[in-house]
């Protein structure tokens, strides 16, 4: 059975300060007359549950719909880091050796405020490729803090070609190894995308 470790999204519900509010407006309905429901939605390419395209954060980077999804599909491991503060390079440490080219973090057992989530050095981005991670996933709004202007762990992340996921919702979930599966929207030239977030037990 797939377990949902995605985001809901609704009205009302947080996103990141400034960013656009999400929107979900019928358009058209039965209960009027329509032969059909169909609606507008309107939000941020980074709402709840999201991938970052290196585009994002780096205009010579690539767009959304050109990402593998071949590395966003697979086995993934969730490791325990309740309490950190900062995931760095002594924290990757303590970790190895890893059995999967994903890791997601589980930092939480509730939703992180936008000035309390543990960000990630570029010194851990670096571990991490050399030890053959290719995605991470964080329950974090994003791997670097709310008041950084140069981005430093999503510029690290990108320059040993690990995807990155944002966003998770984890509190329902024990560590370990799982099927993983987390595809955006092919949206040409875009910066990012939600993703519905899954993962399954490993027979």
């Amino acid at each position: 059975m797939w377990i949902d470790i995605s985001q809901e999204l609704k009205i009302g519900m947080n996103v990141w300060p400034g960013d656009v509010e999400f929107q979900y407006h019928k358009t058209l309905k039965i209960s009027e007359g329509d032969s059909v429901n169909t609606g507008k939605i309107t939000m941020s390419s980074h709402t709840g549950t999201h991938i970052d395209a290196p585009f994002h954060y780096d205009d010579n980077g690539i767009s959304i719909e050109k990402m593998d999804i071949n590395r966003l599909s697979g086995i993934a491991e969730i490791v325990n880091l309740e309490g950190v503060k900062q995931i760095d390079y002594h924290t990757v440490a303590g970790l190895l050796p890893f059995e999967t080219t994903i890791l997601i973090f589980k930092t939480t057992e509730q939703e992180h405020d936008y000035d309390s989530y543990p960000s990630f050095t570029k010194e851990a981005a670096e571990l991490l490729s050399k030890n053959g991670i290719q995605m991470i996933g964080t329950d974090g709004p994003s791997v670097d803090p709310l008041t950084s202007k140069d981005l430093p762990a999503h510029h690290a992340f990108n320059t040993h070609h690990i995807y990155i996921l944002e966003g998770l919702r984890l509190q329902h979930v024990n560590p370990g190894l799982y099927e993983f599966m987390a595809l955006p929207l092919p949206i040409k030239g875009a910066d990012g995308s939600p993703v519905r977030a899954v993962i399954r037990e490993m027979e």
